[in-house]
């Protein structure tokens, strides 16, 4: 006698019972829409990291270069007034 509970097959032989696992590979594991919504999360997601990694050193570079022109204009003012 052959009984199947919840993937698991029951085999009954005298007084011993044996389970023999069985499991369906699923055919349709995902939907093709939501494999697309998948890649576009991963499209978007590599995008942004990128951007802002981009944009990190961009701003830095900015906020450096801005403070080392500031820099150099007071120095220069100070020279001036010293020589005036």
């Amino acid at each position: 006698m052959i009984d199947s509970f919840y993937g698991f097959l029951l085999v009954r032989k005298g007084i011993k019972l044996t389970f023999v696992a069985t499991f369906k590979i699923p055919e349709n594991m995902f939907e093709f829409s939501q494999y697309l919504g998948f890649l576009l999360f991963l499209t978007i997601l590599t995008i942004g990291f990128w951007l802002m990694f981009f944009l990190v050193g961009f701003v830095s570079y900015w906020v450096g270069g801005a403070s080392w022109e500031a820099y150099k204009e007071k120095r220069a003012k100070k020279k001036q007034e010293q020589s005036v």
